[in-house]
């Protein structure tokens, strides 16, 4: 069954600015670990906190994807199914490289120096991976979504993601995606967000990621 012809589309363009959010975070990750001198442990508790919370937000990412969008197209878009398959093959692949990214930040954080090329090394290939993971999903799943979907069936996204993000650090998801939006796009997802979480932005979230890209430096962002 396919959603009513009448009923509005879903924009499924917001993605794009996750998608672009999880590029450029990751896609600087392995040059950010490298660059760590070995006598510089608040510097590896910094550069290890931000790829943790990155690391998070991709799981829930793909978490939402597999709960709240794959199964209703498998269900109205029987042609698509193979296409909709190998995109679960990919999420497969990139949960693997993520478990292996997990294990090297770990060991890095907790003092093996050595761990530290494996850890940039893993980041990078993630990154490999997942850029080119995420092309095929803007190609084929955007718009499947777009006319498959509701409005609401896809608005579900980003209540999914607040509510499962485990990271200490959810302001920092906020304004990476925020920074590759539009402006009507950023005061879309303000007039979305429950009222605690644009609280949150507003009174402190937003100055914090400053501070923190700033700390960070390029070319994390």
């Amino acid at each position: 069954m396919t959603t009513a012809l009448h009923e509005p589309r879903p924009d499924t363009s917001d993605m794009i600015a996750v998608h672009e959010a999880l590029r450029a975070s990751l896609g600087s990750a392995a040059h950010l670990v490298r660059g760590v001198a070995a006598s510089d442990p608040a510097r590896v508790a910094l550069i290890s906190n931000v790829y943790d919370n990155v690391l998070d937000f991709l799981r829930v990412h793909h978490h939402g994807e597999e709960q709240l969008v794959f199964p209703l197209l498998r269900e109205r878009c029987p042609d698509h199914v193979e296409m909709l398959d190998d995109m679960a093959s990919q999420h497969a692949d990139v949960v693997g490289l993520v478990q292996r990214s997990d294990a090297s930040l770990a060991a890095w954080a907790g003092g093996s120096a050595e761990s530290q090329e494996d850890c940039a090394i893993a980041l990078g290939v993630l990154a490999g991976q997942l850029d080119q993971h995420l092309g095929d999903e803007e190609r084929q799943v955007l718009p499947l979504a777009a006319a498959h979907l509701s409005v609401q069936e896809w608005g579900a996204l980003p209540g999914h993601a607040l509510g499962n993000f485990t990271g200490d650090k959810v302001w920092l998801i906020l304004g990476l995606i925020r920074d590759h939006m539009s402006q009507a796009q950023r005061d879309e997802m303000l007039a979305h967000m429950p009222p605690p979480a644009v609280d949150m932005w507003t009174s402190m979230g937003e100055q914090a990621y400053k501070n923190l890209v700033a700390e960070v430096g390029p070319p994390f962002v």
